[in-house]
């Protein structure tokens, strides 16, 4: 059979096919980002993420656009196209992303790599072909990774804060090069108005995250739900008596951790230690 030939001459990949359709449905209708979120009653830093393809959003918010704009449950059809896209986040993350792109305030702990929120491109290729990515896969899943920390860009930017167990920082790239560039954005992030890093040393000792790695996400309607998660499988948990058992573990593990100065002041040490590219 010829490959199907392209007859609008838009998006044939699915993700990119519903920030068009959303793009030049809210053109039409004359409305602005900030209009559309009064309307209904969602942020509308959400339909500008939506829009450059940097999320999904939820069923209920594609459900209300599909209402707004009177198109009978065609972008929800295309919203299940793009969940459903296999060069996408995998099943057990579509969820969590959802929420994430909604969240108001972030907070979470590293126990052995860097969030994806704070990696470099040589990071986030490393890591993701020492999991067995290759080949066309990896370059999508690694531009997937980088796209997502536009989520700390703007002025209605979430807060985020992170600590960094100190066994995330004792384990370089072998290149020298990537480390550097990893370790100098790291510094610059945690200079952003809007984000906190914390380094939690070995020296702080057992703690109740001592194998969790954590994201907790403070939503609009004042929610806090928890996606925890380890090198084989991620679990969002939104029963309210658990997030609060698990926060408070954080919150005695914060306590620990290095003031967010003297956490600048570690990783610059680290920087120092990184030998330089003698082609610089």
């Amino acid at each position: 059979m010829p490959p199907r030939r392209a007859v609008t001459g838009r998006s044939q990949e699915p993700r990119q096919r519903f920030a068009e359709e959303l793009r030049l449905l809210r053109a039409q209708k004359g409305d602005s980002l900030r209009q559309l979120g009064e309307i209904l009653g969602w942020d509308s830093s959400l339909f500008g993420k939506m829009e450059k393809a940097q999320t999904l959003g939820s069923p209920e918010v594609v459900q209300a656009l599909d209402q707004h704009y009177g198109t009978r449950g065609l972008l929800l059809t295309l919203w299940e196209l793009a969940a459903g896209d296999p060069t996408q986040f995998k099943e057990r993350y579509r969820r969590y992303m959802s929420l994430e792109a909604e969240a108001v305030s972030m907070w979470h702990y590293a126990v052995s790599v860097l969030p994806g929120l704070l990696q470099a491109e040589g990071y986030a290729r490393n890591l993701l072909s020492a999991g067995g990515v290759r080949g066309e896969d990896l370059t999508r899943q690694v531009e997937a990774r980088i796209g997502r920390r536009t989520l700390l860009d703007g002025e209605d930017a979430p807060r985020f804060r992170s600590i960094l167990s100190e066994a995330v920082l004792r384990t370089p790239l072998k290149d020298a090069g990537q480390w550097r560039r990893q370790l100098e954005q790291l510094v610059a992030d945690a200079n952003r108005p809007n984000v906190t890093v914390h380094v939690l040393p070995f020296s702080s000792g057992l703690h109740g995250l001592d194998s969790t790695a954590v994201m907790f996400l403070r939503l609009l309607d004042g929610r806090a739900v928890t996606y925890t998660e380890n090198a084989h499988r991620g679990e969002l948990i939104e029963d309210s008596g658990a997030v609060e058992r698990l926060q408070r573990a954080y919150d005695a593990m914060r306590d620990l951790a290095l003031s967010p100065a003297e956490s600048q002041k570690f990783v610059k040490q680290l920087l120092e230690e990184v030998p330089c590219d003698p082609s610089t």
